[in-house]
C-alpha cells in the first residue's frame, strides 16, 4: 500500500479545520535515539531538526494518552533529498491500551517522500475527507509509529516531525449541528 499522501518538497502543512492536533495531549517516547536528536524534535516545529535511531530495527515512536481518544490521521515530515538513506521506507501504525496489546491499524511503503506525508487511520484518503463521513477515527490510549525500514537499506532513520489529528469535538454535547458562529450556538437549544 503506497501513502496517501507524498508531495514534492510539500513544506506546508494542509490540515481540515474539522480536526484538531492531539500531540499535545500526549507524552512522547523513542525507542533510541542518538545524542542531541531526541524525540523532542519530533515536536518542535522545526523542519530543520530531526529525531535520529540509533539501534536496531524497528525504531520506534511511542505516543501515549492518559484517557482514550480518537484519533484519525498521522502526518509525518519527511525528506529523501536531505537525508537519503535515513528515510523511513515502510512504516508500521499501532495502536492499543499500552505496550501489551498493540495492534497493527496500518502498514505503508513510502516511496522517496519529501514533506509532509498523511497517514489516515481511517482507511480514507485524508485528501478526500471533506465528502467522507467523520463517524472513522481509532479510539485507544496509545498509538505507536514502528519505522521498518529505510530507503537505501539505511539502519537508522530521520523523521523531522509528526502530528497526530483526532476530531474536534462538538463545542454544546448531543447537539446535532456544530455550529460555529456564537449568535448561532447561543440560540441553538431551548430554555
Amino acid at each position: 500500500m503506497a501513502a496517501e499522501s507524498e508531495g514534492e518538497g510539500n513544506k506546508e502543512l494542509i490540515v481540515d479545520d474539522d480536526l484538531r492536533e492531539m500531540g499535545s495531549k500526549a507524552v512522547w517516547s523513542v525507542g533510541s535515539c542518538k545524542p542531541g536528536n531526541g524525540v523532542s524534535f519530533l515536536r518542535d516545529d522545526n523542519l530543520n531538526s530531526y529525531w535520529q535511531s540509533d539501534g536496531p530495527q524497528p525504531h520506534l515512536v511511542n505516543i501515549q494518552f492518559q484517557k482514550k481518544v480518537k484519533l484519525q490521521l498521522v502526518v509525518i515530515y519527511v525528506d529523501f533529498k536531505l537525508d537519503e538513506s535515513y528515510t523511513p521506507s515502510k512504516i508500521s501504525i499501532r495502536g492499543g491500551d499500552g505496550f501489551h496489546n498493540l495492534k497493527e491499524i496500518k502498514t505503508v511503503e513510502l516511496d522517496k517522500p519529501s514533506g509532509w506525508v498523511y497517514l489516515s487511520l481511517s482507511g480514507h484518503d485524508p485528501s478526500y475527507f471533506h465528502l467522507q463521513c467523520r463517524e472513522t477515527f481509532v479510539n485507544t490510549f496509545m498509538l505507536q509509529i514502528a519505522v521498518l525500514s529505510n530507503h537505501l537499506n539505511g539502519r537508522d532513520t530521520h523523521v523531522r516531525q509528526i502530528k497526530v489529528y483526532g476530531p474536534r469535538p462538538n463545542p454544546i454535547p448531543h447537539q446535532p449541528f456544530q455550529f460555529t458562529s456564537k449568535e448561532f450556538i447561543t440560540y441553538s437549544t431551548l430554555r
